[in-house]
């Protein structure tokens, strides 16, 4: 069996953001020449996170609209995390969308269901994070 991993770096322009991120994980399922196997993809920050859906801009609203009726960003003293940091909603986020994904891996190629792509998402950004991929297999 084949292991193969690489860290993804992000740093967003605002607090919160979506990005497609399927393109670099195809590309590093291309360096490991992986052909049947598991891909992993997580985030390795708590205020952030890594989902799989739709790439829909109106979908990518309703999950922004959707968060911040359940977890608004302020008053941001209805946390009791907020203190030094103002990222509690950021923490909440990040539960609601998930840690990581992981996919399978079927002829050198991510077995995807319709529609199915891979998402960074960022609810606590302008700083530098990053994603692990990790892919095993054959």
């Amino acid at each position: 069996m084949k292991s193969y991993r690489k860290e993804l770096w992000f740093e967003t322009k605002s607090r919160r953001e979506f990005i497609c991120i399927t393109p670099q994980i195809q590309q590093c399922l291309r360096e490991s020449d992986i052909q049947e196997g598991l891909v992993l993809v997580n985030a390795m920050h708590i205020t952030a996170s890594v989902f799989i859906n739709d790439n829909e801009s109106g979908l990518h609203d309703d999950f922004e609209k959707w968060l911040e009726k359940l977890a608004p960003e302020k008053p941001y003293h209805q946390y009791a995390h907020n203190g030094a940091e103002d990222n509690a909603d950021a923490h909440l986020k990040r539960t609601i969308m998930g840690r990581e994904v992981v996919v399978a891996v079927t002829a050198g190629k991510l077995d995807f269901g319709p529609w199915e792509e891979i998402f960074y998402g960022e609810f606590d950004g302008k700083r530098r994070k990053r994603v692990l991929v990790k892919i095993i297999g054959d």
